[in-house]
C-alpha cells in the first residue's frame, strides 16, 4: 500500500493525535524476531510458567495429552492473531481506532475501556509476579526479613514491587523502541536461564526423575466430563490466556514491515514456542516432585529451594526482564492506546501509560491477599470471556463486510454522513451483536449448569460475536461500505 493512502487530513482533535495516527511503512522497524519476542516474553513470564505447569496437574490427565492441548492452542492462537494483526500490518492502525469500523466512531470507545480495564488488571498481576523475582534476588543478598507482613507481602516484598513498578514506567517512558531492545534480549536470555534451571533440576533428581515424569504422564485423578472436556478446557484456557493479546494485536503489528515477517513471527513464537517452553515447564515440575516432594509452579520458588546463589541472582534478574517485557507490551502499551483513544486531546499515550500503571499499584498490591484465591484457571476463563465477542465482530467486520477495505479518514472523522458514524458515533447491530454473546461466553463460567464448557467460553464468545454481527449487519453491508470502498 503506498504510504500516501495512509495520510490523515481531516484530524478531528475528539479521534485524533499522534499516538493514534497511522504508521507509515517506511517508519516500521519491527520484523519477525521482535514478533517472536513478544511471544517468547508472554509464554515465558512467572505468570505463564505457572499456569502452563499447573495444567499438568490440575485437569488428572494424561501429560502427553495436556502437551498436545497446549501445542493445539499455540497453533489456533496463531490463526486468530493472523486474522487480527494483518489489518495494522496493511494501515499501521492501533486496537482502538480499527475497531472504529465496526463499532462506531464513538462505540469503539466502550470496547476500547473495556480491554484497557482487562490490560490494567493484567499489568498489577504481572507487576506482582515480576516483583517476586526481585524480591527472590534480595533475600538472597540481605537475607530474610523479620517476618512481619501487610497484605500477605513482608516488607522485602513490597520493597520489591515498588521497584518493578517504577522501573516499568521508567522504560516505558523511554518509548516503544527502546522497549522492544529490551525485548530482544530478554526473550532468548529467559531460555537459557530455564534451560540451566532444567538441568540442575534433573541432575539433582537424577534416576528418580524419569518415573516422576511418567506420573505426570500417566494422569490421575478425574476431571468432570471426562478426558474430551479435560482436553478442551486445556486448549481453551490457554486460548484464553492470550485472548487480550488476540483482540489487541494490532497495537504490536502496526510496527512491523509486512504481512509475512509477522507470520512467520507468529508461527515461531506460538505453537513451536509453546511445545518448548511446555516441554521444559514439564521436566522442572517432575523434578521438584522428586526434590521437594511436591509440584512447584513457580519458577522463583522453585530457585529458592534450589539453593545456589549464582543461580538465583541470574534467574531472578532474568524472570524479572521476561516479565516486565510482556508486561511493557501486552498490559501497559495497549491501555495507554486505549485510555488515548477515549480522550486523545487531553491523554496522550505517556499520560494514558501512568493512568494505567497507578491503578495496577492496587491491583498488583491486593494479588496475594485477595485476587489470587479466585483461582488462576477461573480468573484467566472469566476475564478473556468479557472481551471474547470483540474478536468475532473484528474479523467478520475487516474481512466480511468491509472486505479488507478501510478508510483512514473516515475513521478519524466524526462527520454524521462518515462511514463509520453509524447512527450518533455507535454501531447499535454491533453493541447488540457484542451483548447477545458476552452474555452466553461469560455464562459458560459463571453458571454452573454450564460447568461443561468452562474453558472455552472465548472460543464460544468469539464465534458467536462474529456470527451475531454477521446477522445483524446483512442489511447494513451496502451503506456501511460506500466511502470505505474507496480506500484499498
Amino acid at each position: 500500500m503506498d504510504d500516501r493512502q495512509l495520510e490523515v487530513r481531516g484530524r478531528d482533535p475528539l479521534l485524533y493525535n499522534e499516538d493514534l495516527a497511522p504508521i507509515k511503512h517506511k517508519d516500521r522497524s519491527w520484523g519477525w524476531f521482535e514478533i517472536f519476542n513478544v511471544w517468547s516474553n508472554d509464554i515465558q513470564s512467572l505468570f505463564g510458567y505457572t499456569l502452563a505447569a499447573s495444567l499438568f496437574l490440575a485437569y488428572g490427565l494424561n501429560g502427553w495429552a495436556v502437551m498436545a492441548a497446549i501445542i493445539l492452542a499455540g497453533f489456533i492462537v496463531m490463526v486468530l492473531v493472523n486474522l487480527t494483526g494483518k489489518p495494522s500490518v496493511k494501515y499501521g492502525i492501533p486496537f482502538p481506532v480499527m475497531i472504529r469500523s465496526s463499532m462506531g466512531v464513538r462505540g469503539a470507545n466502550f470496547p476500547a475501556l473495556l480491554r484497557a480495564i482487562i490490560g490494567i488488571f493484567w499489568y498489577g498481576v504481572q507487576t506482582y509476579f515480576a516483583s517476586t523475582a526481585v524480591t527472590l534476588l534480595l533475600t538472597a543478598l540481605w537475607g530474610v526479613g523479620n517476618g512481619s507482613s501487610f497484605l500477605g507481602l513482608s516488607g522485602t516484598a513490597w520493597l520489591s514491587f515498588l521497584i518493578v513498578w517504577l522501573f516499568q514506567i521508567l522504560l516505558f517512558w523511554q518509548g516503544i523502541d527502546k522497549i522492544k531492545t529490551f525485548l530482544n534480549w530478554a526473550g532468548p536470555l529467559v531460555y537459557v536461564v530455564m534451560l540451566a534451571l532444567m538441568v540442575i533440576v534433573w541432575i539433582q533428581a537424577g534416576d528418580q526423575l524419569i518415573p516422576a515424569v511418567g506420573t505426570i504422564f500417566s494422569g490421575g485423578g478425574s476431571y468432570e466430563g471426562g478426558s474430551i472436556a479435560a482436553f478442551t478446557a486445556i486448549v481453551g484456557t490457554m486460548v484464553a490466556y492470550f485472548a487480550a493479546v488476540v483482540i489487541n494485536f494490532g497495537d504490536f503489528t502496526r510496527f512491523v514491515r509486512s504481512e509475512r515477517e509477522m507470520k512467520i513471527g507468529n508461527l515461531v513464537g506460538l505453537p513451536l514456542n509453546v511445545a518448548f517452553f511446555s516441554f521444559i515447564a514439564l521436566i522442572i515440575t517432575a523434578g521438584t516432585m522428586v526434590l521437594f516432594g511436591e509440584a512447584l509452579t513457580n519458577p522463583a520458588d522453585i530457585v529458592e529451594r534450589v539453593d545456589s546463589l549464582p543461580l538465583t541472582i541470574v534467574a531472578a534478574l532474568t524472570f524479572f526482564a521476561a516479565t516486565v517485557g510482556i508486561n511493557l507490551v501486552a498490559n501497559f502499551i495497549p491501555p495507554a492506546y486505549d485510555l488515548a483513544n477515549l480522550f486523545p486531546r487531553m491523554i496522550s499515550f505517556r499520560i494514558g501509560g501512568l493512568i494505567t500503571a497507578i491503578v495496577a499499584f492496587f491491583v498488583g498490591a491486593l494479588w496475594v491477599s485477595v485476587i489470587s484465591q479466585i483461582g488462576i484457571p477461573g480468573f484467566v476463563n472469566a476475564l478473556g470471556a468479557i472481551v471474547a465477542p470483540f474478536y468475532g465482530i473484528i474479523v467478520v467486520d475487516y474481512y466480511l463486510v468491509k472486505k479488507q477495505r478501510l478508510d483512514m479518514e473516515q475513521l478519524f472523522s466524526t462527520d454524521p454522513k462518515g462511514a463509520y458514524y453509524y447512527q450518533n458515533g455507535w454501531n447499535a447491530k454491533a453493541l447488540m451483536a457484542f451483548g447477545l454473546a458476552a452474555l452466553f461466553s461469560i455464562s459458560t463460567v459463571l453458571v454452573p449448569a454450564l460447568a461443561d464448557l468452562n474453558g472455552y467460553g472465548w472460543l464460544i464468545g468469539a464465534a458467536l460475536g462474529g456470527l451475531f454481527y454477521r446477522l445483524l449487519m446483512r442489511s447494513s453491508v451496502p451503506q456501511a461500505r460506500t466511502k470505505a470502498s474507496k480506500a484499498g
